[in-house]
């Protein structure tokens, strides 16, 4: 080994002993510097691939229940890769035939009402009675690092270890309403791996929240009492869309509250029009916490199932909701077809120029754009 030192490329050249840093030369002869001793290489582990299943074995996998194929499903359905949007939909045709039996729960309410450790008490409660229960949890995405942090398998500690129950969270990616734009199919997989439960977890924004009521068959809205003038969740229109609205953390000091803010919504919902014909929207108390009222609900739940399914207004909806599906994708489609364009793209940054200088108006700019688009 040398013990010559040289000062680093960075060093100015006439500069003193202010600059302490210096580079000492490496070691000679083999890897551990003992002379004669050849440097090996040491060769990498091998590490397996997983097999990409064929659409066969997809199929196969969800319908008996497999939780690891069932998982791979779901990512493949929401993948963004052009390559893998064939196969899923190919997936998606075979299973189709298998889905439907469930009872869909979309779940929502302002940050803070509890709405993941309702959705453990809950989805406890149904498995203890025989139902196989899976939660589609949406998680906010940055809209910084487009990344979620996808932790409510951490805050549903209890359910994501019962062989009864599935939590699948995903991230919204951006989409308007906190569900994700694959939501809709992933639900079918889901009905097709035999759960007859399905919970949907929404982000919790508020108004934008409307889009899950446009994939479930029942929409609870989680409200919490204390939490300022109750006046505020009164003039949401989101109330307009709830089967039923739900007073969480009544337990404790808090329950008298809770009672309150109960009495308090039973009489703005009298001036509602029901969000399901033949239906009427009330609100009730729980405390996902003792697990108080957990199952008064899911009585509520079960009879709305009952009662809507014989007026037929059940398969009207899930008819409509699959109508809706079409448009959207259409909608999404033309979005995508419109600014992935060549002629937009080349002349956009001009057009947008304009807006910002004031020298175009926006309806004209608009319709330069589209009249690119179109022509």
């Amino acid at each position: 080994m040398t013990k010559k030192h040289h000062k680093p490329d960075w060093v100015p050249e006439n500069a003193g002993k202010e600059f302490t840093t210096s580079v000492m030369d490496g070691v000679e002869g083999g890897h551990d510097g003992i002379p004669g001793q050849a440097s090996v290489a040491v060769p990498r582990p091998h590490t397996p691939r997983r097999r990409r299943l064929t659409v066969d074995e997809y199929v196969a996998g969800v319908l008996a229940g497999d939780r690891n194929v069932l998982g791979q499903a779901i990512t493949l359905v929401e993948s963004n890769a052009h390559s893998h949007f064939e196969m899923g939909q190919n997936v998606l045709r075979q299973l189709l035939p298998h889905t439907g039996k469930s009872i869909r729960i979309g779940i929502t309410g302002v940050p803070g009402a509890g709405k993941s450790t309702f959705i453990e008490a809950l989805g406890l409660h149904l498995c203890e009675q025989g139902h196989k229960v899976a939660v589609l949890a949406v998680d906010p995405s940055s809209t910084v690092t487009r990344g979620s942090i996808l932790g409510d398998k951490t805050r549903m500690e209890l359910l994501s270890r019962d062989l009864r129950a599935f939590i699948r969270p995903s991230p919204s990616s951006g989409t308007l309403g906190g569900v994700t734009r694959k939501s809709r199919e992933t639900i079918l997989v889901c009905e097709a791996a035999g759960f007859d439960v399905i919970l949907v977890e929404t982000v919790g924004v508020g108004q934008s929240e409307t889009t899950v009521r446009s994939m479930v068959d029942f929409f609870l809205l989680l409200m919490i009492a204390g939490a300022g003038d109750e006046l505020q969740g009164i003039k949401k229109g989101i109330m307009e869309l709830a089967d039923s609205l739900l007073v969480n953390k009544a337990d404790g000091d808090n329950k008298i509250k809770a009672n309150a803010a109960r009495a308090d919504y039973n009489r703005a919902l009298h001036y509602l029009a029901p969000a399901t014909e033949g239906w009427y929207t009330k609100a009730y108390t729980c405390s996902a916490l003792t697990g108080e009222g957990i199952d008064a609900i899911w009585k509520v739940i079960s009879e709305f199932r009952q009662q809507v399914t014989e007026s037929g207004v059940f398969d009207k909806r899930r008819q409509r909701q699959t109508l809706d599906w079409v448009y959207s994708m259409v909608e999404e489609h033309l979005r995508a077809s419109f600014f992935n364009h060549k002629g937009v793209g080349g002349i956009r940054a001009e057009v947008e120029n304009g807006v910002l200088q004031g020298h175009i108006p926006p309806t004209v700019a608009a319709q330069m754009l589209l009249k690119k688009y179109e022509g």
